[in-house]
């Protein structure tokens, strides 16, 4: 069995760690879901964030998201791919340098790593999107061209994919996303 690690923090986007979480476990992978400074067992808060036709998203409260894994014991090496969801987590997050390594490990090592929406924020500051293409929500643009990346400005339902990475604006991309990431780990679905 395959084993993906999430990265989460307290606000996480609600919809961009339950889905993913939930759909790649349902097609057979072990996802462990962290959070520095947290343990198994212990909970983040989610942020559900909406489009309803103001300047930018609004934001409600979410679940409580109850993590599975324990940050200071995961060892990158033991895991086949990452999977960064946005909301605000990332925005603290990339101050981690633990964090940060974890995400470089993945880039070193070429393994898949899908990121959504402000997740591009721990790609950005992990200094590993130079020379790449990376989407996220269009308000991480200059992160990501800041950092040496190219912004891809795609509609808010799809997906790109670049190597080993594979990026998309936000939540209303998982089937787009999700697809893509599972492509990129190599699996096989069937009907």
């Amino acid at each position: 069995m395959k084993r993906l690690l999430m990265l989460v923090g307290d606000y996480v986007e609600d919809y961009e760690v339950m889905v993913p979480f939930q759909a790649l476990m349902a097609v057979g992978y072990e996802v462990h879901a962290v959070c520095p400074d947290k343990k198994s067992g212990e909970t983040v808060r989610t942020a559900i964030h909406d489009f309803e036709g103001d300047q930018t998203y609004s934001e409600k409260p979410g679940h409580n998201f109850a993590l599975n894994a324990t940050f200071a014991a995961v060892n990158p090496s033991d895991y086949d791919g990452l999977v960064i969801p946005g909301g605000r987590a990332p925005e603290y997050l990339r101050l981690n340098e633990d964090v940060l390594n974890v995400v470089r490990h993945f880039f070193e090592t070429n393994k898949p790593v899908a990121a959504i929406c402000h997740g591009a924020q721990l790609l950005a500051a992990a200094g590993v999107l130079e020379g790449r293409d990376c989407s996220a929500y269009p308000a991480c643009a200059p992160e990501v061209t800041g950092a040496g990346g190219r912004y891809q400005s795609i509609e808010v339902n799809e997906a790109h994919v670049d190597g080993n990475l594979v990026t998309a604006p936000a939540w209303p991309a998982h089937p787009a996303w999700i697809a893509k990431f599972l492509d990129v780990m190599g699996a096989k679905i069937t009907l």
